[in-house]
């Protein structure tokens, strides 16, 4: 039997949630266990409720969805964020990877994006919504090219960096090998000391650190 995810909704709109609720009770492995309509609500359902996942709005009537987002991962950390709004452009989805969220899903999105979205949060991982996701690293990795922001990955030699384009494409240590043509367990050795070098500790950081530097390529 696969695990529930315990969900918290935060949105603003009644229309909205009820959608939402509609769509995700469907779901035998979703348990919406609260929801919120302010960024107040959402911080005291959070600290009450203690969700797997939090959907979380970005345009909140008291305070943003990113602050609030900031506030329960500094409290909360192993509670997963994932922004559902409608505002698909790049500097909303960098702020909310800054401030800690797991993904990122416009409102105009298929439903079964969102779906995927929280269950792939909910297992730890990042979910990038394709299209706001290359249109961000395409940016980066233009700033990257001229020269800026170069020096915080100077220290990784060209095969780390491959390991870590792979890496953060969610490629697994035994499919890097194949692709690189080396062992797994040289995959291993190049991803501690990836970790290291960065003071990084899981592939959701490693994912962050990628798309902020342009290492991942459109």
């Amino acid at each position: 039997m696969s695990k529930i995810i315990r969900l918290l909704l935060v949105d603003d709109h009644d229309v909205v949630r009820t959608g939402l609720r509609m769509l995700l009770e469907d779901q035998s492995d979703i348990e919406i266990v609260a929801e919120a309509s302010t960024g107040k609500e959402a911080l005291n359902l959070a600290q009450e409720m203690n969700p797997d996942v939090i959907v979380m709005d970005i345009s909140l009537p008291d305070v943003s969805g990113i602050a609030v987002t900031r506030k329960i991962k500094e409290s909360h950390p192993e509670i997963a964020v994932i922004a559902l709004t409608i505002h698909d452009d790049e500097q909303y989805f960098f702020e909310m990877l800054q401030a800690g969220a797991s993904g990122y899903v416009p409102k105009k999105a298929a439903p079964e994006d969102l779906i995927y979205a929280i269950r792939t949060a909910s297992d730890g991982e990042i979910y990038l919504y394709p299209a706001l996701a290359k249109a961000l690293v395409s940016d980066i990795a233009g700033r990257h090219q001229k020269g800026e922001d170069l020096e915080e990955y100077n220290g990784l030699t060209s095969r780390e960096t491959e390991v870590l384009e792979n890496l953060a494409e969610g490629l697994s240590n035994e499919e890097i090998a194949l692709d690189l043509g080396i062992s797994k367990h040289t995959v291993a050795r190049h991803r501690e000391n990836i970790m290291r070098k960065l003071n990084l500790h899981s592939r959701s950081e490693l994912v962050k650190y990628a798309i902020r530097k342009g290492l991942i390529l459109p």
